[in-house]
């Protein structure tokens, strides 16, 4: 079971015209919206500066692959004199009542060129402040909206003294819980059960506090020995949780993709997991870029039984793969369940 790729890819490319744009969009949540039968993108972007502020840009489209960029500027933006000054990305979009909620990436300071090897550092830590300026760290932060123009930032949700990313909320409460996936990058060694940076899964009563941390999934395939996180926003199903991750590769350091069910009523358990990819890098776009030979969805949609995943290629494009859902998931309960 693969998931096939569009070949009007990339969908979404850097806009030279504009200068926070014109170097790369990538990594963008996406909402289907039932009500107006539109697929909301909100793409991570950047400019060719060598500082590498990263934005959010807002594009529209009707049938899920064409994408019109909707303004010529940023939606959301840094703040320079604020806890995300540095960039905001990778967002993942839930929608609880008439309101999406947005969990992004964020540094207080911004990257730099990562890419490039001997790339400068911008988040030097002053003489006498805060941990996270050390190392820059990411953080996971979130903000809401009713119409994808104007946001309500709510703060910082993870820890400031840990690199955590790939926050994702499941789209609906459990058993009176908000839900929650992140990849924290310490949680690693003998006494987190784990060897490599993974999966874990919290709960919360408010979105903005979270306890009762737990392993939910680790390494187990030679595509994802290296680490692996969540990818998109789960979507649920008669059948469970589904949800794709990423995995990383020791041999050849590159993203791939897998997919698992998780139990409705108690998320902990896992049902199905694939133990080959579903995608992997091969075109152009996906290995030539500012990280070779990356897939990286953060964001899925179900209309009409087909499965949109948008991806960022390469961290340079947006690009999109679809599937017959109905298809997937039983490929997952038939030939993929946890024993």
């Amino acid at each position: 079971m693969k998931l096939i790729k569009h070949h009007l890819n990339p969908i979404l490319k850097p806009n030279p015209q504009n200068d926070w744009e014109s170097l790369c969009v990538l990594n963008p949540g996406v909402y289907y919206e039932e009500r107006d039968k539109l697929f909301y993108m909100l793409y991570r972007a950047a400019g060719h500066d060598k500082t590498h502020f990263i934005h959010l840009g807002l594009a529209i489209s009707r049938d899920g692959a064409h994408f019109e960029r909707v303004y010529d500027f940023p939606v959301l933006s840094p703040d320079v004199n604020g806890a995300d000054g540095g960039c905001v990305e990778d967002p993942r979009i839930v929608k609880f009542g008439d309101t999406y909620y947005i969990t992004y990436a964020s540094r207080t300071y911004p990257p730099g060129q990562y890419w490039l090897p001997n790339h400068k550092s911008f988040g030097n830590r002053p003489e006498f402040g805060p941990f996270f300026a050390k190392h820059n760290n990411t953080v996971t932060h979130l903000a809401m909206t009713k119409d994808f123009f104007s946001f309500k930032k709510l703060g910082r949700i993870t820890d400031s003294r840990i690199d955590d990313r790939d926050v994702i909320l499941f789209p609906e409460k459990i058993n009176g819980k908000f839900v929650r996936l992140s990849r924290p990058m310490e949680y690693v060694g003998e006494q987190y059960g784990c060897e490599v940076p993974s999966i874990w899964i919290s709960f919360s009563d408010d979105l903005m506090e979270w306890d009762n941390v737990q392993l939910l999934m680790t390494k187990e395939e030679w595509w994802e020995d290296k680490k692996i996180g969540g990818s998109t926003p789960p979507i649920k199903t008669d059948v469970g949780w589904f949800h794709l991750y990423h995995g990383v590769s020791t041999k050849d350091n590159a993203y791939r993709v897998g997919a698992v069910l998780l139990n409705l009523n108690d998320p902990t358990k896992i049902i199905a997991r694939t133990k080959d990819f579903l995608m992997e890098p091969e075109y152009d776009y996906e290995t030539q870029g500012y990280y070779n030979g990356c897939v990286f969805p953060t964001a899925n949609c179900v209309v009409n039984d087909t499965l949109y995943v948008y991806y960022g290629a390469a961290d340079k494009y947006v690009c999109l793969a679809t599937c017959k859902f109905s298809e997937l998931l039983d490929y997952l309960i038939t030939k993929c369940r946890v024993e």
